[in-house]
């Protein structure tokens, strides 16, 4: 397989990623044509991806980071350096990509030409270190064959990208999930294949960057719907209806009834164990695995919806959205205690 730069090209976007990007970097190196996208790290992101032979585009974060922001600024240094590459595969700079996945990657899309975008499974790298990562190691577990949207790594046309319009740059999280709207809207296809793509290392054990992350995921529903809402697309339509009423509408809708008329007010709030039963029983695998999913799933409907609060809260006060970060920053370079 021909992976010069007249058909493939490398994108990888990070910040103060430590050994992930190392790792990462490695993972990509077969690729002649690499692009690195850096944003403000402090640690020795910009020196390492340029020792290992990447080109390094430093973002100006006079303007508000977006990964969305970052990935163009990839995509656009990376053609003019070759502008005649046909694919570029997006990396985040906590992953590695599976050493066959570009080669198989490319001769799918060179297959079935009507395919805009093809990823992969995408695999925890350390699910057993915290809930946190075994949970994001579930999330990965996706249907495959022709979907509506791709995650942040996986191999795009460029003919497809560029048809599209690029990200969105002031989209702050699910920007993939934006960009699959107009992809479609443009008439290409979004294909997921069961092969290994790449592993991914979230490095979350905190409760707290679990909590950042479910607010995140409620602004990027409440922005997406914003954005697609409307018939037909129904973009994020239901997630956000789910946040608010389970996150927001029923809890309060419970304190103000018990005020008035407790046993209301606690019938009310008894539909949250009988949701907790209902998730349970869909949910795949053992008992044990049903019911930590189960319960992290209802819970999560209270950051999302604080996240759908915040970004009207921007709408109304006419701000630009800012990114939610949930990544701990190495203290001490590239060693930090959790590679070690």
């Amino acid at each position: 397989m021909d992976r010069s730069p007249k058909q493939l090209g490398v994108v990888v976007i990070g910040r103060n990623e430590g050994q992930r990007l190392v790792t990462c970097l490695r993972s990509v190196s077969e690729t002649k044509a690499v692009v690195y996208v850096n944003s403000k790290s402090i640690d020795n992101s910009v020196k390492t991806a340029s020792d290992m032979g990447a080109d390094v585009v430093e973002l100006d974060l006079s303007i508000p980071f977006t990964a969305a922001r970052a990935r163009n600024a990839g995509f656009d240094r990376l053609l003019k350096k070759e502008p005649h590459v046909r694919y570029v595969q997006f990396v985040d700079g906590d992953c590695e990509l599976i050493p066959q996945w570009t080669t198989d990657a490319v001769l799918f899309l060179e297959s079935r030409p009507t395919i805009g975008a093809v990823c992969g499974r995408l695999r925890e790298r350390y699910p057993d270190r915290s809930i946190y990562n075994w949970l994001c190691d579930k999330e990965w577990d996706r249907p495959i064959g022709e979907v509506r949207s791709c995650a942040g790594n996986v191999m795009m046309r460029v003919k497809a990208l560029k048809a599209a319009g690029g990200y969105r740059e002031d989209v702050i999280a699910a920007e993939e999930d934006e960009l699959c709207v107009r992809l479609r809207k443009a008439n290409w296809k979004i294909w997921r294949l069961a092969d290994e793509m790449a592993i991914h290392d979230a490095a979350m054990v905190h409760f707290g960057q679990w909590w950042r992350r479910a607010c995140r995921a409620g602004y990027a529903f409440a922005q997406g719907h914003y954005l697609h809402g409307a018939p037909p697309e129904r973009h994020f339509r239901r997630e956000t209806w789910r946040a608010l009423i389970w996150g927001l509408g029923l809890p309060l809708g419970g304190i103000a009834a018990t005020a008035v008329a407790p046993s209301i007010g606690w019938t009310i709030l008894l539909v949250y164990p009988l949701q907790l039963a209902r998730l349970t029983v869909n949910n795949r695998g053992t008992i044990s695995t049903r019911l930590r999913l189960a319960c992290f799933q209802l819970l999560a409907r209270f950051p999302e919806a604080l996240g759908l609060a915040m970004f009207w809260r921007d709408r109304l006060l006419n701000r630009r959205p800012h990114i939610i970060e949930h990544k701990q920053i190495p203290k001490s370079g590239i060693h930090d205690q959790y590679f070690r």
